[in-house]
């Protein structure tokens, strides 16, 4: 991308970007600039182009026409959907890969400290890791430092050694997220970021976006989390991109009130038209010079574009019935390596059950339903399904797609025709075009659709088996929001039995009536309600564990005099509000010693007992200052 020497607040700025592929028209005519503290939501259907003009944006591809312009040194960084790797660097490698002397010092420094805590004692180690944190002393780099400490661990990413080729490809997302996270740049593009997060780890990156200092531009399908970082909507509709200076939340009620008015206008426009054609076919014996002006109006009115609504998915392909018995698991166990990801789980499936189920990044969630659909053996227990049960799984990794085969094909593949809800019988082309995908589209290759458009056939293809035990691994990855609204619609009406796999707060709380949640060891709790409702009940045994900890501190029962019970909240008690001081004291005394401590190792490189001594006081002081705080947080929330 160019350079733009300004003094004005615009990071980017976009003028007149078109961008086709192939005989297909993505966007035209594209103007818009990004600010600082722009929080910008990209929403558009699938093929729309939206991860096409962020890449535009970030200047990894050229537009047709128009240009995009950086302003002068602003820093801009782009995560992808897959992003590419190298398999024999490291974690710590690809997360502090930038220029600049600061990430290349911190890179340095948590490669020491990493080396330091494999050979811990080690007096060279310990000089070079208290030189690096005297020259990230000398140039700021503090703040930068604790920023990545806490980036790599709400990710997860404990294993800085590691190398990427032994990764799995979400814990790779991750790794790609924090390098954008770590280098803090003036425009901060993410393309579906949230995928591969677990509803924990989104909830911690919202809170971070939303204090985040630089400009945000990104996709996403989950609406919760769109709505919460955001104050700008960009929509690529129809060829074009319009904004809204609001959340998703405003977005919508503006958006309703637009398709309400271009109804009305279009309506008019169609029936003014539809008078002068017929006016016309009258033919007039005379040609005056006031029929000739309405003869030039009507063909003025032909040539203007009538403004349509949307074309809109529709599901209504229907299920099978199903008899009483549906599916039991009876004691599966199942481990990997040594490691125990399901442990002696039981559970009978009934009739409308709708299940979701959650759970951090590889602990078991995909082998569970694998082992229902007898991809996968368990290493114990047993599984009966009712003679009537037809699975539908949609997996997380398109397996049955092949890129070399036409769109047509590929469901011709499933049905030639297909019986619809209503029990209408279409033919499959027909069924093609309600999931939106004209007749133009159906001899394409399936490799030349978007990863979007590919998951909407491979969901087409999924239900076309009329299931009525329906499975879903991550289905909101790479759908667009259109899709999923149309998708929850559908399963709202669905009568057979729904479980779900997925990190998306929003669609779980509108499809599921329970939660199955891996806790790790092999252990599945169970919890009734949607997300929310599960939120709600970890907050509230979160609530009486820290009250049950505070009662222990209280003289027992028979000690106390007896009084009628209050409704009143419980206050401190004496030795309560004196920990409490204590407590406060303490962490002030220790926080000035850490900071004396961190002086110390920065000061004293070349005296290594010293070095050595002070190290193993700071992370002794570290661990006392957790729980200290915690401890204090836990009184504080009661006074």
């Amino acid at each position: 991308m160019r350079s733009l020497a300004t003094s004005s607040m615009t990071i980017i700025s976009l003028e007149d970007i078109s961008m086709s592929y192939g005989p297909r028209r993505l966007f035209d005519g594209v103007t818009f600039g990004l600010d600082d503290g722009d929080k910008v939501g990209l929403i558009g259907v699938n093929g729309s182009g939206k991860s096409t003009l962020l890449r535009i944006i970030a200047g990894r591809e050229q537009p047709d026409t128009g240009r995009a312009i950086t302003a002068n040194e602003k820093v801009v960084a782009y995560l992808p959907q897959n992003p590419p790797f190298d398999h024999d660097q490291t974690v710590l490698d690809v997360v502090f890969t930038a220029s600049g002397e600061a990430m290349r010092l911190l890179r340095d420094y948590e490669s020491a400290c990493h080396d330091l805590s494999m050979r811990p004692g080690d007096e060279r180690m310990l000089g070079r890791v208290a030189m690096l944190a005297h020259q990230l002393e000398l140039i700021g780099g503090w703040d930068l430092e604790t920023n990545a400490r806490t980036v790599l661990s709400q990710l997860s990413l404990n294993d800085t050694g590691a190398r990427m080729g032994a990764l799995s490809g979400g814990e790779r997302k991750r790794v790609a997220l924090a390098h954008a996270l770590v280098s803090r740049p003036d425009l901060l593009i993410l393309d579906e970021p949230t995928n591969h997060l677990d509803a924990d780890t989104i909830a911690w990156f919202e809170t971070y976006l939303a204090r985040y200092a630089g400009a945000i531009l990104l996709v996403t399908h989950d609406r919760y989390f769109l709505d919460r970082v955001t104050n700008r909507i960009l929509e690529i509709d129809r060829g074009g991109v319009r904004s809204f200076a609001g959340n998703y939340a405003y977005y919508l009620e503006r958006k309703e009130e637009q398709e309400a008015q271009e109804a009305v206008i279009g309506e008019k426009q169609e029936a003014l038209l539809r008078r002068e054609l017929a006016w016309l076919r009258r033919g007039a014996k005379a040609r005056t010079t006031k029929q000739r002006a309405r003869v030039q109006r009507a063909e003025e009115l032909q040539k203007q574009p009538v403004r349509s609504a949307n074309a809109e998915m529709d599901i209504s392909i229907g299920f099978s019935r199903m008899g009483k018995k549906i599916l039991e698991l009876d004691g599966i166990s199942k481990s990997y390596d040594g490691k125990s990801l399901i442990e002696g789980f039981s559970y009978t499936l009934t009739r409308n059950d709708r299940i979701g189920v959650i759970g951090a990044s590889g602990s078991g969630k995909t082998t569970l339903l694998d082992i229902i659909v007898e991809r996968v053996e368990p290493d114990a227990g047993r599984i009966e399904r009712g003679q009537t049960i037809v699975i539908g799984y949609y997996d997380q990794d398109n397996r049955e797609l092949n890129g070399a085969q036409r769109v047509i094909d590929y469901i011709r593949e499933a049905a030639e025709r297909i019986e619809t809800a209503d029990g209408m019988v279409i033919t499959a082309s027909q069924m093609l075009e309600k999931f939106l995908f004209p007749p133009a589209m159906q001899y394409d290759l399936i490799s030349r659709l978007s990863g979007g458009e590919q998951r909407r056939l491979y969901l087409l293809r999924v239900l076309m088996s009329a299931p009525n035990l329906l499975i879903l691994d991550e289905p909101t990855n790479d759908l667009d929001i259109q899709t999923l609204v149309r998708l929850e619609e559908y399963l709202d009406s669905f009568a057979g039995c729904l479980i779900v796999v997925s990190h998306d707060r929003y669609f779980l709380d509108r499809t599921v009536e329970s939660i199955f949640r891996f806790e790790g060891a092999g252990r599945i709790a169970r919890s009734p309600g949607n997300y929310s409702a599960f939120l709600e009940a970890r907050e509230r045994a979160a609530a009486d564990a820290i009250e049950a900890s505070a009662a222990t501190a209280r003289p027992p029962a028979s000690a106390r005099p007896s009084k009628e019970p209050s409704t009143a909240p419980r206050k401190l008690s004496f030795k309560e509000r004196r920990e409490l001081e204590e407590l406060e004291t303490r962490i002030e005394t220790a926080e000035a010693r850490k900071g004396e401590l961190e002086r110390r190792l920065a000061e004293s490189s070349s005296d290594f007992a010293e070095v050595e001594a002070a190290y193993t006081e700071l992370q002794s002081l570290n661990r006392q200052l957790d729980t200290d705080v915690d401890r204090w947080a836990a009184l504080a929330e009661l006074a």
